[in-house]
């Protein structure tokens, strides 16, 4: 129980300080450039990261096991180019109908990955490098060998990152229901302590009852519903699919709950934690532009912030790891 009350003292410390630097790094921008923070700038910002802001709760579910997934955005590649396909051949209209296939192949995908992983026991980092070139070079013989679809394809489609509800932008209101679904499932559903034994102690979530290799499997299918969802919101949100989309995006979800304080070892992270990593990386990405700075300066400077946060996580993990040990002593 010690153990427990210091972990979550750490825990809001350090998602107390990633909304300390989430404030100073908007007061700072505004200062250099009040356009930053105008509503509209913030709702392009949360709409142009919508994939990266929801992909990250289902990488999260997928660290908290002590996993990782790179083949993500291959997922994503694979799912949008498809739909993309069906859109422009017009073997499909509907855009509610196009967000489900989207959402299908990526459970389907996810699930594959899964099973490899939890019955095969291959490495996490392995399987999923494989999957990796496997969906991407799936997403090229879908698009035919490498056509893409315009916006002029697309035709409704397209029209929903742009429709707005109770003032809000569609794509702003689908991260809205994902991140409320899952502060839900992460609090209170029952699977969600499973998680966390999976990713503390394996072994003993084994002895206790729990089923590791189907949570391994849930997690990697949840990953991929969100990668399926993240290329339906790609391909809108941008107007065309395309079979090399977001490549090498993998790394920015991966970030995102790095900085979140999300465990690459497993058992320790939080939705909220994700959601400060992936909206501190948005508004880098957003600001570095508007602030003047050139575009071979900005992924180092992306990457010495990632490493100053990711140092800090490590030291308060420390000081909990060390308060926790000198609880049990006494």
């Amino acid at each position: 129980m010690e153990k427990k009350s210091v972990m979550k003292k750490i825990t809001g410390s350090r998602e107390a300080l990633l909304a300390v630097v989430l404030i100073v790094l908007f007061v700072i921008i505004t200062a250099i450039n009040p356009s930053f923070l105008t509503p509209k700038s913030l709702m392009d910002m949360l709409k142009n990261n919508a994939v990266t802001m929801v992909m990250s709760l289902g990488m999260l579910c997928v660290m908290l096991v002590g996993g990782i997934d790179i083949s993500i955005m291959s997922t994503l590649a694979l799912s949008g180019m498809s739909i993309g396909m069906l859109l422009k051949y017009e073997h499909i209209s509907s855009t509610f109908l196009a967000f489900v296939i989207a959402i299908a192949i990526g459970i389907v995908c996810g699930a594959v990955v899964g099973l490899i992983i939890s019955r095969a026991d291959v490495p996490p980092i392995i399987a999923t490098m494989g999957f990796m070139y496997i969906y991407r070079a799936l997403g090229y013989q879908v698009s035919h060998g490498g056509e893409w679809a315009s916006a002029a394809a697309l035709g409704n489609f397209k029209n929903f990152a742009t429709t707005k509800f109770l003032g809000l932008n569609a794509v702003i209101w689908v991260i809205i229901v994902c991140y409320v679904f899952f502060l839900w499932f992460m609090k209170w559903a029952r699977t969600r302590c499973m998680i966390y034994a999976v990713g503390s102690n394996p072994s003993a979530a084994e002895v206790s009852g729990i089923n590791v290799k189907n949570i391994k499997l849930l997690v990697y299918t949840i990953m991929g519903l969100l990668a399926g969802l993240g290329g339906a919101l790609q391909v809108s949100v941008y107007a065309s699919a395309m079979p090399d989309m977001q490549y090498g995006g993998e790394m920015d979800v991966i970030a995102a709950c790095v900085i979140g304080g999300v465990s690459m070892s497993g058992g320790r992270g939080t939705v909220v934690g994700a959601f400060l990593g992936s909206i501190i990386l948005a508004t880098i990405a957003k600001a570095l532009p508007l602030v003047g700075i050139s575009s071979l300066w900005q992924n180092m400077i992306k990457g010495v912030i990632i490493l100053v946060v990711v140092v800090i996580n490590v030291i308060l993990q420390r000081i909990a790891d060390k308060n926790a040990l000198k609880g049990r002593e006494m």
